[in-house]
């Protein structure tokens, strides 16, 4: 009876390399899920963070930088009246030329969102020094006139901002809540306003200041 061959296993290097085909299609399906997650979780119109991505993002770079964050919080002045004279396809160019502007100035290790209307933020590593003259860079990028086909619209941009060392937390809830209310100080001035003490105090009901919309104490009349 003729002696029985031994099968051969296949070598590493043959087993190796075909498994990197398909280690490779999976990386690339994990590449593009990530990219399709990506984008649900983006505002449809600008492309900034919606709040949820936008709260991850900003509290990785406060726990990063610590004392050396800013939060930035940004309100076109008169939305409703660009709307209601240019037409809300003026409207939604301008929204959009603030989202790019804010994510421009925020840069690729800042985090840009869209918190709903005309309402925008933002979150960056900032030295304490860089502050003053960057809020005023951001200030008077906001407020460029916007090219709607062909014609400018004038745009006027609320500013607050908020630094965990001045408020006392790296709480973002904390923190937006009082550059909410430094914006509010500064409303309509065109100048941006960095928040104190005294705005981290400041009467809020469900973290939004007093007067604002949604702001309505319960019970009080619309």
């Amino acid at each position: 009876m003729p002696a029985l061959t031994p099968l051969r296993q296949p070598s590493r290097a043959i087993v190796l390399a075909a498994a990197v085909p398909l280690t490779l299609a999976a990386l690339a399906d994990d590449v593009r899920v990530r990219r399709q997650l990506d984008v649900a979780r983006r505002d449809p119109l600008t492309g900034l963070h919606q709040r949820d991505s936008y709260t991850v993002r900003a509290r990785q770079i406060i726990d990063r930088h610590r004392t050396h964050a800013l939060v930035v919080l940004a309100d076109i002045d008169h939305f409703k009246q660009i709307n209601d004279t240019h037409g809300h396809g003026a409207g939604d160019r301008v929204l959009e030329a603030t989202a790019q502007r804010l994510t421009a100035w925020a840069g690729s290790h800042g985090a840009a969102g869209r918190l709903g209307g005309d309402e925008f933020t933002a979150t960056v590593r900032l030295a304490p020094a860089q502050r003053h003259a960057r809020l005023l860079q951001l200030a008077a990028a906001l407020a460029e006139p916007v090219d709607v086909g062909g014609y400018l619209v004038d745009v006027a941009v609320s500013i607050g901002a908020a630094d965990p060392g001045t408020i006392g937390t790296t709480d973002l809830s904390l923190l937006q809540r009082a550059a909410d209310a430094a914006m509010y100080a500064g409303k309509h001035t065109g100048r941006p306003v960095l928040a104190d003490c005294s705005h981290a105090t400041a009467p809020s009901v469900n973290g939004r200041r007093l007067g604002r919309p949604g702001a309505t104490p319960p019970g009080a009349a619309a």
